[in-house]
């Protein structure tokens, strides 16, 4: 039996920051070691490193996420000739994390394990730096269903590989189900800067996230296939019905984890293909690097907006 999504919660949570942590035990921790990103509350002071951090952005690669720094303190003024952005997380490979003022850029690997670890240790990063008012954005790739390679996908609701808006886990052998819902403001107001731009095809739309890059996604290509052409063709022309615009690996469970504890959150992903035409991706390299700058651009002229606004301090 599948518990329910409105399981009991003890929050616990700093009386100036809105990022809730679904988990008591923590406050009651001496040390809270990210392991992961090799930093610790009991050797580092996490509100004077991270504690104005009010956006953060991942992805899945590190040399992305440093691309899209060194963009972001380009925009914001804050980019200096021969300045270096070090990786944070030194000491470790498993991820990679950047900042530049109040941004934070942070990698999280490829597929659901990989981002969800990062988001634990990344939301208690926030929690212990007792940040307020954080949105966080995925910016990223993906296939896409009935567009034009190049096209940016908004997700409207992160949906599984059955088109459920949930996110299923298994917790001390129960299924556990979380809603995989997303800032409906923050969707219109990313979509309003995408009007701003008009550099580039953008749609809102459904986002299909599963749990693998081949056989999870209907392609022909993988190490294993037991299914056709018209088998495939059928599925993901179900999934355009049901208003899915792209498949990714990581949007369901970003998703629910940032809900749960009270992020603004987003995704923004880019289609390097139509999977209606085909599972591998023909565009030239440099075609395909152009295109990976668009969540890039979207994310970072949103951001400056924001920054710009009157209310914003």
């Amino acid at each position: 039996m599948a518990s329910s999504v409105a399981e009991t919660k003890e929050l616990e949570n700093h009386s100036d920051c809105c990022v809730k942590l679904c988990n008591p035990n923590v406050a009651t921790m001496k040390e809270d070691v990210l392991y992961h990103f090799n930093l610790s509350t009991a050797t580092h002071d996490f509100p004077a490193m991270f504690g104005d951090v009010k956006f953060v952005c991942v992805g899945g690669s590190p040399s992305r996420m440093k691309a899209f720094i060194r963009y972001v303190a380009s925009e914001l003024g804050l980019d200096r000739p021969g300045m270096d952005y070090p990786n944070i997380c030194a000491g470790t490979d498993r991820y990679a994390m950047f900042k530049v003022g109040p941004v934070l850029s942070v990698s999280h690997g490829m597929g659901i394990p990989s981002i969800a670890i990062m988001l634990h240790e990344l939301i208690k990063l926030l929690y212990h730096a007792r940040c307020s008012g954080v949105t966080v954005i995925r910016i990223g790739t993906s296939g896409g269903i009935g567009l034009e390679p190049g096209s940016v996908v908004i997700t409207r609701q992160a949906v599984d590989a059955c088109f459920k808006p949930e996110f299923e886990q298994v917790v001390l052998g129960k299924r556990v189900i979380r809603s995989t819902d997303l800032d409906e403001q923050l969707v219109q107001e990313l979509t309003q800067c995408s009007a701003d731009l008009s550099e580039f095809t953008t749609v809102v739309g459904n986002t299909m996230c599963t749990l693998d890059f081949y056989e999870g996604q209907g392609r022909l290509d993988g190490a294993l296939c037991f299914y056709t052409e018209k088998d495939k063709q059928e599925y993901l022309k179900a999934a355009y019905a049901a208003g899915i615009r792209n498949i990714e690996m990581e949007s369901s469970v970003f998703a629910a984890m940032c809900s749960a504890c009270g992020l603004r959150a987003a995704v923004v992903c880019v289609t390097l293909l139509d999977r209606l035409k085909g599972d591998q991706i023909s565009s030239p390299h440099e075609v395909l690097a152009e295109y990976q700058q668009r969540p890039q651009r979207l994310v970072g002229h949103f951001i400056k907006k924001c920054l710009s606004a009157p209310d914003v301090p």
